[in-house]
């Protein structure tokens, strides 16, 4: 890993996926979280302060950047339940089978290398009747925004640590054996329309 991507592309990140859109749409999907949770890509804990406390009994935090991981700590004090961070990439889950009652991930199936690999991970963890809480950006229904997306990829991919503009996620989520209950989709405001289309919901293994 060079210095760009270990000292610059955390707090890019961080910022980018701090903004006020993407806080709302964290605002909707964190608060489903119950039970023992593993976040994957929990990144610099922007997800943290969105738990519901009464519900969550202890949250495994999984990222391969050590640099976000003392972000993350920050925002970990003074949470009612612990938070255990998990310094390997998205696809390897060092979890027992059947261990977890939800999984959590938020716009990091973009930049997960091996998305299906890393979804059948987190099926193996998850126990009967768990569920797969997700908010990801990905290919846009239109056209004329997808081809812009498919034109800026190589380079976004790039600047972002490996992000995708371009991933079908709802197809690669039920691609990997789940299957989706609840599904949304949306532009959010105040984003170009090229990074801002928006899925996010519920599905079970």
């Amino acid at each position: 890993m060079g210095l760009y991507e270990k000292h610059i592309v955390p707090h890019l990140i961080n910022c980018a996926c701090g903004s006020k859109p993407i806080r709302y749409q964290r605002k909707k999907v964190v608060p489903l979280a119950e039970g023992t949770v593993l976040e994957i890509g929990i990144g610099t804990g922007l997800n943290l302060p969105y738990y519901d406390g009464s519900k969550v009994k202890k949250v495994i935090g999984l990222d391969p950047s050590e640099a976000s991981w003392k972000l993350a700590g920050e925002r970990a004090k003074d949470l009612p339940f612990p938070v255990e961070f998990v310094g390997l990439p998205g696809e390897q889950i060092p979890l027992d089978d059947k261990s977890v009652d939800t999984v959590l991930v938020t716009f990091s199936l973009c930049t997960i290398p091996d998305p299906a690999k890393a979804l059948e991970g987190m099926r193996r963890v998850l126990r009967p009747g768990g569920k797969l809480i997700f908010c990801e950006h990905g290919a846009a229904p239109d056209a004329d925004v997808l081809k812009w997306q498919n034109r800026i990829n190589p380079v976004w991919k790039v600047l972002f640590g490996g992000c995708n503009l371009n991933r079908k996620m709802p197809a690669i989520i039920e691609g990997s054996g789940f299957k989706i209950s609840d599904l949304q989709t949306m532009y959010l405001p105040s984003t170009p329309r090229f990074a801002g289309f928006n899925y996010w919901g519920v599905a079970q293994a």
